[in-house]
Parts: structure tokens; sequence; C-alpha cells
């Protein structure tokens, strides 16, 4: 089993996950971070530290986000290891609240 990022991450994009995670499994993106199914150890120091909750472990994903399981493996081949924390976007606290934003994935 895994942890996944989810779309709530998008556009949001907080690194406080990063700065706990003991096997740098975290990858970036334009505007989304992954994490590496195969470098993860299930450790599950990263879940409470994301802000809009968008870290869940694979089993217990929310309805409607089990693409992610394929997209976070597919991504963390083609994206660099983020090791350090970095300041969020400016806009990050309102896309936190906002719902259904996989058409805003860059790749």
């Amino acid at each position: 089993m895994t942890f996944v990022v989810t779309e709530a991450c998008i556009k949001c994009k907080y690194t406080d996950c990063v700065d706990v995670c003991p096997v740098d499994c975290f990858h970036e993106g334009p505007n989304f971070l992954v994490i590496d199914p195969d470098e993860c150890i299930d450790c599950t120091l990263c879940e409470p530290e994301c802000p809009v909750e968008a870290i869940y472990s694979e089993d217990e994903l929310p309805e409607g986000q089990e693409a992610f399981i394929q997209l976070n493996a597919e991504l963390s081949l083609e994206w660099p290891v983020i090791t350090d924390v970095k300041d969020a976007p400016e806009d990050a606290d309102e896309w936190a609240k906002k719902d259904n934003k996989i058409d805003y994935l860059e790749r």
C-alpha cells in the first residue's frame, strides 16, 4: 500500500508534507505534487501535514479520486524529486477551497 496525492493539491501545492518524508518520495510538477508508489514506505507522516487534506492512504481514497493512484505513479516517473519546503503559490488559499480542479493540472 502507498499514499496518494489527490485533486485537492492541484494549484495549492503546499510542501509541508515534503519536509517530514523520510524517503524523499515526493515529486514536484508545475502546480501539483505526487508520491512515488515504489518509494513510499507507508509511514503515515505526510498525511497529517497537508493543510488541504490532499493525501490519503491508497485504500482510503475518497470516492472519485481513484484515478490519482495511476496519476501519482505516472507523474512520479516524469517529475523531479522535491526534498525542501517551498512557499506555496500566492493564490493557494483561494484554490484550496475549490473542487473539481483536474482540468487545471499542469504536466
